[in-house]
């Protein structure tokens, strides 16, 4: 056990290299391997995290289960994870997100194969929330990564391509689950076979990744990259904090305004970005006559479109927009909402357009679901990276939720138009609240502070 918590430990720095050509050659090096291993290990997290969905015929046929029993599984890990994802990002700051991204993935590996094990509904629901709980270990180490080896102006590049793996796993889980079930199905226990091959594929990424990731490019003797790129924004905004003990990180993200809108627009567009991912293809069969497997055809279009719509709003923020994420963010959900305004009246025997809208939308809807995420790390501070994104995760996934069974409520009270009336307002809540934040950045809250301060100096008049 020492050991384990002495793995767990940040790596400590040690001393700077002084040779330029050699750090140059060392960052370029590190920076890819860092990338590459990011995205695939991210990718690895979504296999055991969709691997349900190829069970759930299964779990319904040979175990009896009903739909409400399914639901249940699906609400237990989106509340699990939901709150890992805060509390994970609270931790990931204290330790060392190499080992915390490697053991995360082989504990949802182990998780998947033991589920596969189970046959009753008290197990699978006591495994699916444990496996939400480690699912939460996935993202906030690459939070940590992506702030410690890329800087400010380059930042939204970088993130958006690690991104998009998700989007990647996402779509090779279809492959992976549906090949294990239909070809080793019959020698591993029929659905169980989409338990067991994506957990073991897990557990070897998560080996992987222990042998790959590094901590911080000090661990290994190079300068901050803040210094070696001459980018000085979040070092600035980081400046008297490397210290701050959890209670002091959290209250410092609570007294932010900034994160608070962010966390609160974040809900609301997890509410869109799940109830499109959910219920579309349910909506295709029911009210434009699809086939199930033409619904799904198409429903498909939203990950595609969503892996380019990551990689357009990370670039265009740098390159178009000086490094800011307001105006990708607003920008964004304004497609969002007008490419779901445009689909729901779309009438029956149009599949080209429904195609090339669920495409759109997917587009649109991963601009802010990826940069609200990085926003709210760029407007705290560097030190606190995983925990601020953490923090504003923890809504979405709340939004997420929503997207469930309240959803379905709404469906079946008031029908498919109550699930895009419920939609569209949810595009226009977060457009109203991300839209006063167009222009604030780091130097925004700086400046803010500053004056802040100078005014609590300012003697008061007699």
């Amino acid at each position: 056990m020492k050991r384990l918590l002495a793995l767990l430990q940040p790596a400590p720095h040690i001393p700077e290299i002084k040779d330029k050509e050699t750090v140059k050659k060392e960052y370029k090096y590190w920076r890819i391997r860092i990338l590459y291993s990011m995205f695939i290990g991210y990718a690895f997290y979504y296999f055991t995290r969709k691997s349900l969905i190829f069970a759930i015929p299964g779990l319904s046929l040979d175990l009896g289960l009903d739909k409400a029993q399914i639901g249940i599984l699906g609400s237990i890990i989106a509340i699990t994870y939901g709150i890992s994802k805060f509390a994970s990002g609270v931790l990931c700051d204290r330790v060392n997100p190499r080992y915390m991204m490697s053991f995360g993935l082989i504990i949802t590996g182990v998780l998947n194969i033991l589920f596969g094990f189970s046959s009753s509904m008290f197990f699978f629901a006591l495994l699916w929330g444990l496996n939400g709980w480690f699912q939460g270990f996935g993202w906030p180490p690459c939070a940590r990564f992506l702030t410690q080896w890329y800087s400010h102006s380059e930042r939204g590049s970088w993130w958006s391509t690690a991104s998009v793996s998700h989007n990647v796993g996402g779509f090779l889980i279809y492959w992976v689950g549906g090949i294990s079930v239909q070809f080793l199905g019959a020698y591993l226990g029929g659905w169980r076979a989409a338990m067991f091959i994506p957990g073991m594929m897990c557990i070897m990424v998560g080996f992987f990744l222990m042998n790959r990731l590094r901590d911080t490019p000090q661990s290994l003797g190079l300068p901050p990259i803040d210094k070696y790129r001459n980018d000085y924004v979040d070092s600035l905004e980081s400046a008297g904090k490397q210290n701050e003990t959890v209670k002091q990180v959290l209250i410092d993200i609570l007294k932010n305004p900034y994160i608070w809108i962010l966390a609160i627009a974040y809900f609301f567009v997890y509410i869109v970005r799940t109830g499109i991912n959910d219920w579309i293809p349910l909506f295709l069969v029911e009210q434009k006559k699809y086939s199930i497997i033409g619904a799904n055809g198409c429903a498909s279009l939203f990950e595609v479109g969503g892996f380019f719509g990551a990689l357009a709003a990370g670039w265009s923020s740098d390159f178009f927009f000086n490094a800011k994420r307001g105006p990708v963010n607003v920008l964004f959900s304004v497609g969002m909402f007008f490419a779901i305004a445009l689909f729901w009246f779309v009438p029956e025997g149009f599949l080209i357009i429904d195609s090339a809208l669920m495409f759109v939308i997917g587009f649109m809807i991963f601009g802010p679901q990826l940069m609200i995420g990085m926003a709210a790390v760029e407007l705290s501070h560097k030190n606190a990276a995983a925990t601020s994104n953490g923090f504003v995760s923890f809504f979405a996934y709340a939004g997420a939720t929503f997207a469930g069974y309240p959803l379905g409520i709404v469906i079946e009270g008031m029908g498919w138009n109550g699930f895009f009336w419920s939609l569209v307002c949810s595009c226009a809540i977060s457009i109203l609240l991300l839209l006063p934040l167009w222009n604030v950045t780091a130097s925004t809250i700086r400046k803010r502070n500053l004056e802040s301060g100078m005014r609590k100096e300012q003697p008061s008049a007699v």
